[in-house]
């Protein structure tokens, strides 16, 4: 069995995680960590554990998790994660964060787009971007996973075989997405409010959203040359999931046979893709539940575009089950195994 703990347990993300990993076949929980529950049950605090009466929260005890711990998840805010990271990467522990701390390979990027110094830049170099259906190989090997934003694992799962096959204009890329209010984690400010979000939809951080540069990271290695978007996020009046729309123009006249045959052979063996025929668009109601992401595109001759969709669960494919995805990866199991195969429509 697998010993795992996880570090900020009880945020949104944490306890999907959490309730993803009671039902995971190889793995025992050692320590779930909440800096604001600790010694209290976890279901006093998430009432659907209470069938695992026997699972408590604890204080930060970095020398007894590292000690007791096969791997740890660190699911805590930017800037945080950067500060224990290295106390259990110097033990030897294998990590997957879940903050953007370890996401890029430049402390210069990050610092731009979070407003701070990175404290441990040195770990960016070991650390490896979590997208599986991108770095399998790299991941299995890896001590430290950045596991990837919500939104960039919806917009670059879609955009990825385009780009690889250098078959859009870079210049003309435009992601426009719209994520559930659980993106925004369990902190209670006015904007999150029911009464704001309830038949409400709006934009925000436009043009300047922390994902931005994520998604530019990982589009220019596969295009070999530096990719600049536009990016624009929007909250939607749901709890969970993410729809993204992209538009880019086409560098040749393609048939959908042509583009869907290429987006099928680039996904062969990525268990958790899924690619719509023609004039079949994913919703979230398809993947919510699961660690699917769906995708489907139309070709609009009159313009010479590709418009593409793509639909993720934010908290599992965006986060808690991206990062046992991974965890599979690095300790030899069938990347599937205890994630959840269809969402739950309804």
């Amino acid at each position: 069995m697998i010993k795992v703990s996880v570090i900020g347990a009880t945020g949104y993300g944490g306890i999907e995680l959490v309730r993803l990993l009671t039902s995971h076949p190889n793995v025992d929980i050692y320590k779930l960590v909440s800096h604001s529950y600790a010694g209290k049950k976890l279901a006093d605090i998430y009432p659907n554990f209470t069938a695992y009466e026997d699972i408590s929260l604890c204080s930060l005890d970095v020398e007894k998790i590292a000690e007791g711990s096969d791997i740890v998840f660190t699911s805590l805010p930017h800037g945080t994660s950067s500060e224990i990271i290295p106390l259990l990467y110097e033990k030897g522990v294998r990590i997957i964060d879940l903050s953007g701390d370890f996401r890029y390979m430049s402390p210069e990027v990050f610092e731009k787009w979070y407003g701070y110094k990175h404290t441990h830049p040195e770990l960016l170099d070991e650390s490896v971007y979590g997208l599986p259906e991108l770095h399998k190989e790299d991941i299995k090997k890896a001590k430290l996973v950045g596991n990837p934003g919500c939104y960039p694992t919806s917009a670059i799962l879609a955009l990825a075989p385009l780009i690889a096959n250098k078959l859009i204009d870079l210049n003309s890329i435009i992601i426009d997405a719209k994520s559930g209010a659980t993106g925004a984690g369990r902190a209670t400010t006015v904007d999150l409010n029911f009464c704001e979000v309830n038949e409400n939809m709006k934009a925000y951080k436009i043009a300047t959203h922390r994902h931005t540069s994520e998604i530019e990271q990982e589009l220019s290695l596969l295009a070999g040359k530096d990719v600049t978007l536009s990016f624009t996020p929007h909250l939607m009046p749901i709890k969970r999931g993410i729809l993204s729309t992209m538009y880019a123009s086409l560098l040749n006249t393609l048939s959908f046979d042509d583009v869907y045959a290429l987006y099928k052979e680039f996904y062969k063996g990525a268990p958790f893709v899924s690619i719509y025929p023609e004039g079949k668009f994913p919703e979230v109601k398809y993947v919510n539940g699961s660690n699917q992401c769906h995708i489907g595109f139309a070709i609009d001759n009159r313009t010479n575009r590709i418009i593409l969709v793509s639909a993720i669960d934010n908290l599992v494919k965006g986060a808690g089950g991206q990062a046992i995805q991974n965890m599979n990866l690095m300790f030899g199991l069938e990347e599937t195994t205890g994630l959840p195969q269809i969402g739950w429509y309804l």
